[in-house]
């Protein structure tokens, strides 16, 4: 594997909050320069105030990743900045909530666009030169819940699923290239994020004791992300999570995750 630059370029996609912006964080504080990318402008260049007054050089591009065509034109003004990517996180994504045949068309074809094209798309089109470079390393934000299905979430937990199983595969194939690609895997966060999947009164929501902040979830994503562990689940009651949403069996798993995301 080469050697990475003086200060690595990371682009990090959803970068206006939550995870996102702590993932910026942390990069910046461990010596990279970043790209920030999401649709809302004004949140991204506070933070890319905050990272130049900490040393880091960061630009803000704003792109809205669930229309089609926003990932060439985010590459191609990436290129037109002189400099190449040397770490992607692929973190821009969302949930929609409801029972699959009564939800908006509309709004399951933009998640799926975000959670699964562009990520796939931003990927596939900064690995060759990564590879060429012999240096990289790609962060992919999946969930706890790519491990099993979601009745009720039933479209974003597959496009989980996706992300898990696209992560893992990558990670495997590009074993010996010096790019490395790290599955991330957090559980319920505190962010916006049910609020904007819908899901903000759901049992889950209302009646966790303590759900994960999302710059610890950040710290740990780059640690492995650092160490190229191939996934990375955040925390010990969501590994168990995981571990019995792959292996319990499905008439078990079904009715409690349901329950889970249903309205109190």
């Amino acid at each position: 594997m080469n050697n990475p630059p003086a200060r690595p370029l990371a682009l990090v996609t959803g970068a206006s909050a939550g995870i996102g912006a702590e993932l910026a964080r942390e990069l910046a504080r461990h010596g990279h320069d970043l790209v920030l990318t999401a649709r809302r402008v004004a949140p991204m260049q506070a933070l890319a105030d905050e990272l130049h007054r900490s040393g880091a050089e960061a630009t803000v591009i704003a792109a809205d990743l669930s229309k089609p065509g926003a990932v060439v034109a985010l590459l191609e003004g990436l290129a037109n900045r002189g400099r190449a990517v040397d770490v992607l996180v692929n973190n821009a994504g969302f949930g929609a909530a409801g029972r699959f045949a009564r939800m908006d068309p509309g709004r399951i074809g933009d998640m799926l666009q975000v959670n699964i094209v562009a990520l796939t798309e931003l990927t596939r089109l900064l690995l060759p030169a990564m590879i060429e470079r012999r240096y990289g390393r790609v962060l992919l934000v999946a969930s706890v819940a790519g491990f099993q299905p979601g009745p009720h979430v039933a479209a974003y937990f597959a496009s989980k699923a996706y992300v898990l199983s696209l992560g893992e595969a990558l990670a495997y194939e590009l074993r010996g290239t010096g790019v490395t690609v790290t599955t991330l895997c957090p559980g319920a966060t505190a962010t916006e994020f049910f609020d904007v999947a819908g899901t903000e009164k759901s049992i889950m929501a209302r009646h966790l004791r303590r759900m994960m902040p999302p710059e610890e979830v950040a710290r740990l994503a780059y640690r492995g992300l650092a160490a190229g562990k191939r996934v990375v689940i955040t925390g010990a009651m969501n590994r168990l999570t995981a571990m019995a949403g792959r292996y319990a069996p499905r008439p078990v798993v079904l009715p409690v995750t349901e329950r889970l995301m249903k309205e109190d």
